[in-house]
């Protein structure tokens, strides 16, 4: 995961911006320009987005469909061809089919997931440095208990109970992982609470709630989407984790889901590398994709960490 100083704030937010809350959130949304990291998550996420959203079109089967030879035999684990890229599961079904439908799968769950996070944990971390007092305590001893509980035996337990689903996984998630972006946002926000522009606005008479949505959080974004871009990573391995482990849902095929069929069926004492390596390095790009782009917002933020 980035390292990100919290005690220094963004050199953005040293003065006063010169336009206004959109622009300011625009330039946010930008990324240092020829960062080789950057550029390479960014080439990696647009490659699985790409797949997913052609899944139907690129999958050559249903990724459950079961299939027979023309002679009526079960194609059970059959080799890689140019039939079937990377051979069939002991149940005679297409795993490139199974790895391609599963991209759509973990962006769901990554992308909102992070979407998710990042929303409430800038959200708590703005409110809470920027009024202080009993909200600020309330809302870090509220942190504090999230980061106190297990995640992984936290999401098992909540997928026991209100049922193994997509959103099962998203909703543990965005329970217990906000507290990191919202520890952030906190300590910046404490910073740019007190710089001149916005005072200026305080005793121009701006009410706090718009001093705090339009002068402050636009200065803050940049970290918003620094722990967005690591979020998606940890999700989809939370995802994967939870199917490897069977509390997944049953009716996804996802990578996850890949790897516990795989393991279920002792692909590996078989040697059938070519039915676990791929679910396996596509989580790891992923995981590595969040991380490249989370270092080049970090440059964005913090310039020095380049010299």
């Amino acid at each position: 995961m980035a390292h990100v100083a919290e005690a220094s704030a963004p050199e953005d937010a040293a003065a006063e911006p010169r336009v206004g809350a959109l622009g300011r959130i625009m330039r946010a949304l930008r990324l240092p320009r020829g960062d080789f990291f950057a550029t390479t998550g960014l080439i990696i996420y647009a490659v699985f987005l790409i797949t997913a959203l052609l899944a139907d079109v690129i999958r050559p089967h249903d990724p459950l469909e079961i299939l027979f030879s023309d002679d009526g035999q079960l194609l059970a684990n059959a080799p890689p061809s140019l039939t079937y890229p990377l051979g069939t599961t002991n149940l005679g079904r297409d795993i490139f089919s199974q790895l391609v439908v599963g991209t759509r799968a973990a962006l769901i769950v990554g992308v909102t997931a992070a979407i998710v996070v990042a929303a409430i944990g800038t959200l708590i971390g703005l409110i809470s440095g920027f009024f202080g007092g009993w909200i600020d305590n309330g809302l870090m001893r509220l942190a504090d208990v999230a980061l106190g509980i297990p995640f992984l035996p936290f999401t098992i337990v909540l997928s026991s109970f209100i049922g193994a689903s997509t959103w099962t996984i998203v909703m543990a998630i965005a329970l217990l992982l906000w507290p990191n972006t919202a520890r952030v946002i906190r300590s910046q926000v404490l910073t740019v609470r007190e710089r001149a522009f916005v005072e200026a606005a305080r005793v121009s008479g701006s009410s706090p709630w718009r001093i705090l949505f339009v002068h402050v959080a636009p200065n803050i974004l940049p970290l918003t989407f620094l722990y967005g871009s690591i979020a998606i990573g940890w999700a989809i391995l939370t995802e994967a984790s939870i199917s490897f482990l069977g509390f997944g849902p049953s009716d996804v095929v996802s990578w996850g889901y890949m790897l516990q069929d795989a393991y279920g069926s002792q692909a590996l004492s078989r040697g059938s590398f070519n039915w676990f390596v791929p679910p396996g390095v596509c989580i790891v790009l992923v995981v590595v994709a969040g991380f490249f782009v989370s270092r080049g917002y970090e440059e964005l933020l913090f310039p020095k960490l380049k010299d």
